[in-house]
């Protein structure tokens, strides 16, 4: 195929590319005139900016309310849904009291100058309506939208921390003394973790106040209950900079929660594990408690351990696998291949649900895969090249099923080969799995033209309840 050694270099851009007690004090609050009255305790999810009506936000106020001023978290997801991450973590909010808002605009593919533009209006728009603590304001982002949460960051030191989750920084960043603390976040078979973990480790040797975080799944917004650790971990950062007072009884309740876990890895006989654990708590209690002591100890032995030394070795001995595996699959991309890519994607899918040492390299594969045939795509599709298209985009539906853009993929294809009614499924399935991109919908050639795809019938599906 004569696109195909173009396309496999545009591949490994697209790999780095994309591959961040709750009294507090009052603060200054950036808010002025505030007239709004937002609902508590509920999701809002398009709140139009007043600056510029084609950005917009999802909005969560815990049930609290926001008579005070309160610490906010903004939120930029990978495909521009700011509810998606309001609905796995309001009830986070309502634990420590954050006011949650999530970008409507911010997506995987912006260049910075966009991403500014989007912050610009999306802080001043929030913080003229809202009442924000301003000594404590955080980004969080996912994939793409993790490396937007630490862009921001570095140009606007108003932000004291970053949640950066499935990605780091923006390419190139080196690791530094940087203003804001900084949260690794990310799952065991994602296809970035290498990346991660390496530049958690360049962390070691600044003065960054730094964390990693893993949990067992994909490329994905992490669960609640590990938002929840990294949730803690922004209290204990405030704790230490004296923004808001000790508390005792959440450091404890953290302490009681680390040693269960440390517990558990130990009857695993995962002692790579109970060192990860041991690094986050020293991380995050340094110079809040003299029960970091316990932890340090704990650590000590660890790396002493046999069993330790020896899971590291297999760890660095899977890591050369994968890419070796990965080396081997570059040689049928080049070929049309169904027959062999779902057999492997089959026995991928089958290793990586079996709970082993190896189900973190299988998923990490998987991810890989799904990007691969993501950026064949894309590519071919943008070039016209139907026939050559649709075969990337079956297998990108057949590898990552739930992802929307395979969906969507499919849909412009089947619009093209003039089957509207196959295209209308297609997209449904998308909306089912995701897709709230009512703009590029709406203005993507191949379903103006076709007066037989249901538009308003799809839009429907993607309900929302705007504030002006």
């Amino acid at each position: 195929m004569k696109t195909n050694q173009l396309i496999t270099l545009i591949l490994v851009f697209y790999i780095s590319a994309c591959a961040n007690n709750n009294s507090t004090k009052t603060g200054t609050t950036t808010a002025v005139n505030i007239s709004d009255s937002f609902g508590t305790g509920k999701i809002i999810d398009t709140v139009i900016c007043r600056t510029d009506s084609s950005q917009s936000y999802a909005l969560y106020i815990p049930a609290k309310g926001n008579k005070e001023a309160l610490p906010v978290i903004y939120f930029f997801d990978a495909h521009a849904d700011g509810v998606i991450p309001l609905n796995k973590y309001k009830s986070l909010a309502d634990t420590y009291g954050y006011i949650l808002i999530g970008s409507n605009n911010s997506k995987n593919g912006n260049d910075w100058s966009t991403t500014e533009n989007i912050w610009r209006h999306l802080s001043e728009d929030t913080q003229s309506r809202l009442k924000i603590n301003s000594n404590r304001i955080y980004t969080c982002g996912f994939s793409g939208g993790a490396k937007a949460a630490g862009y921001v960051a570095l140009k606007y030191p108003a932000i004291k921390g970053v949640i950066a989750n499935g990605a780091g920084l923006p390419d190139g960043t080196p690791a530094g003394d940087f203003a804001f603390s900084y949260t690794a976040i990310a799952g065991e078979g994602d296809l970035n973790l290498t990346d991660i973990m390496a530049f958690e480790n360049e962390l070691n040797r600044s003065r960054t106040r730094h964390h990693i975080i893993l949990f067992d799944g994909k490329h994905e917004w992490a669960p609640e209950n590990s938002m929840n650790t990294a949730f803690a971990g922004l209290q204990f950062d405030a704790m230490q900079k004296g923004i808001i007072p000790k508390d005792d009884t959440l450091i404890n309740l953290y302490i009681e929660k680390s040693k269960k876990r440390l517990e558990a890895y130990y009857k695993a006989n995962q002692f790579i594990k109970a060192e990860q654990e041991c690094q986050l708590s020293i991380s995050f209690l340094n110079g809040l408690t003299d029960k970091v002591t316990w932890f340090k100890e704990k650590s000590v032995s660890i790396i002493g351990n046999s069993l330790y030394l020896k899971q590291q070795h297999e760890q660095e001995h899977l890591l050369v696998t994968e890419l070796n595996i990965k080396a081997g699959y570059g040689e049928h991309f080049q070929q049309i291949d169904m027959a062999y890519w779902e057999k492997t994607i089959s026995e991928l899918q089958t290793k990586a649900h079996i709970k082993t040492a190896e189900s973190g390299m299988y998923q990490r594969l998987l991810a890989y895969l799904s990007l691969a045939f993501y950026s064949y795509s894309n590519q071919l599709i943008n070039r016209n090249a139907n026939n050559e298209g649709r075969y990337y985009v079956e297998l990108y539906k057949i590898v990552d099923p739930t992802n929307s853009e395979a969906w969507y993929f499919s849909a412009i294809l089947h619009a093209r080969e003039n089957k509207p009614k196959e295209a209308e499924n297609d997209l449904l399935k998308a909306v089912k799995n995701g897709f709230r991109e009512k703009n590029r919908l709406q203005q993507q050639p191949e379903f103006q033209t076709s007066s037989q795809i249901n538009l308003s019938a799809i839009e429907s599906k993607m309900l929302t309840r705007v504030y002006h």
